[in-house]
């Protein structure tokens, strides 16, 4: 069966249906596929379903701290199936949203399966084959799996498959402490399984500055979770009653016993099926599609978006890529890709939120910087609520005074955040936000006094 349309968009992730709406509503005729659950990683394994634990995680921990704040709560118990049917009601009506509103869009078709290149612009999805002068890769990225010794011959558990566990695990090992070792390292401590983070880097958050690594490490230990960082030669083994995790460190035991393992150590570009020789087409090394400054690949006519692009990796640079595309392609615009400043929050309680360059990068560009820093201990709000971890740091252009990047590591930091982020935007110097009035008490006021206490990097 052959159908003709305006453009196809492949997978309904957070990109994808956007795009479909914005085009179908222009009056394309537009195809969107889609082979399991609409919505993509957001919605069904990521963003979604594991903010709401995390929710459900923070609850347990308030609910121990009760006498810290003149509460009693009493015994604290989670009960791991009920956490997961409060994630899944959550979840449900989001997916469920998703597919509706594509198929009651007048001027898009819904096609369910996998979709693979026949040419640069015929696509085939089951017994159908699709053509279309336009096609928009939104495929988005599964867990990845490393070719570590005993994967092969040991269960482990990934982001995906973690999140339909109903019984706590007694030990849980964690590899790899990027945000989601990170977060899901707490969340289960919280829920009360005994957790162990190994991590091959030296430092825990390895991509974040040495200060954050330092904050992490004192929030997670001071919870209970054992760190095992510097950790070559990891290997699974399987034992008995569950996993052993074998590594060579330059302190402790050489391995650990744990009755269940999760490999969080990043993320596989889901496009090894979608025949990309047949477009044209060929991934990197990693899988990624490379695309130019405004989404465009190297065959006329495709573009790919979100995480199979390698240019984002987050939901909010996915959604910016669909409207960099439909602005460009319907508006005129010239919208790019460079324009966008980065902006991430690693979701372990206090929240880790950072933009633009980090203090590396920074003494990298070889220009002389000033930097700002004040620790939560000093922020009436955090003081407030009992939780003091964490800090502010604001990084500034010593010459134009024009801010950097800055980290927010606290109570409140995701939101406050955007305070930096916005006069960043702006393209304003740091006095923006010195001259600024901000409600107290709350954390973001506490920025602009930080700015005020600048020092060479």
């Amino acid at each position: 069966m052959n159908q003709t349309f305006d453009a196809i968009v492949v997978g309904a992730g957070q990109a994808g249906p956007s795009l479909a709406h914005r085009l179908a509503k222009a009056g394309w005729r537009v195809a969107i596929v889609e082979r399991k659950l609409f919505g993509g990683t957001c919605v069904n394994t990521g963003c979604t379903p594991t903010k709401a634990m995390v929710a459900s995680a923070h609850a347990a921990h308030l609910a121990r701290r009760g006498s810290d704040f003149g509460v009693s709560a009493g015994p604290v118990k989670v009960d791991l199936r009920a956490v997961k049917a409060r994630k899944d009601a959550i979840v449900a009506p989001s997916r469920i949203g998703v597919e509706k509103g594509l198929r009651e869009e007048k001027n898009c078709t819904v096609f369910t399966g996998t979709a693979a290149f026949t040419s640069p612009t015929t696509i085939q999805v089951g017994d159908a084959t699709l053509e279309a002068p336009k096609v928009f890769l939104n495929v988005g990225a599964r867990p990845a799996v490393p070719q570590m010794p005993g994967v092969d011959s040991v269960p482990f558990l990934t982001s995906t498959t973690i999140l339909d566990l109903e019984e706590l695990p007694e030990h849980l090992i964690v590899v790899g402490s990027g945000a989601v070792g990170l977060e899901f390292a707490q969340m289960f401590r919280r829920f009360g399984s005994t957790v162990t983070i190994v991590e091959k880097s030296a430092r825990l958050a390895p991509h974040e500055d040495e200060d954050a690594s330092k904050v992490v490490e004192e929030v997670f230990s001071a919870e209970g979770i054992s760190i095992r960082a510097g950790a070559n030669c990891i290997h699974l083994e399987k034992t008995e009653n569950g996993v052993t995790v074998g590594l060579e460190c330059s302190e402790g035991a050489p391995h650990i016993a744990a009755s269940h393992v999760l490999l969080a150590v990043g993320r596989t570009p889901n496009t090894g099926d979608l025949n990309l020789a047949a477009s044209g087409l060929a991934a990197d090394e990693h899988g990624y599609i490379p695309v130019d400054d405004q989404l465009r690949t190297s065959t006329e006519g495709i573009y790919a978006l979100g995480d199979c692009n390698g240019r984002g990796g987050f939901t909010h640079t996915a959604y910016n890529d669909f409207e960099i595309v439909a602005e460009n392609l319907l508006d005129g615009a010239s919208r790019r890709v460079s324009d966008r400043i980065f902006a991430e929050a690693i979701y372990i309680d206090p929240p880790l939120a950072r933009v633009g360059m980090s203090a590396e990068e920074v003494r990298r560009r070889g220009r002389p910087a000033l930097v700002g820093m004040r620790p939560m201990t000093r922020v009436s709000r955090a003081i407030e609520k009992g939780e003091t971890f964490g800090y502010i740091k604001v990084l500034v252009d010593a010459e134009t005074k024009e801010i950097l990047g800055g980290t927010v590591f606290g109570t409140g930091g995701d939101e406050a955040i955007h305070c930096i982020l916005t006069a960043m935007y702006a393209r304003q110097p740091a006095s923006l936000l010195t001259h600024s009035v901000h409600i107290h008490p709350t954390v973001a006021e506490l920025i602009p006094t930080t700015l005020e206490n600048l020092k060479p990097l």
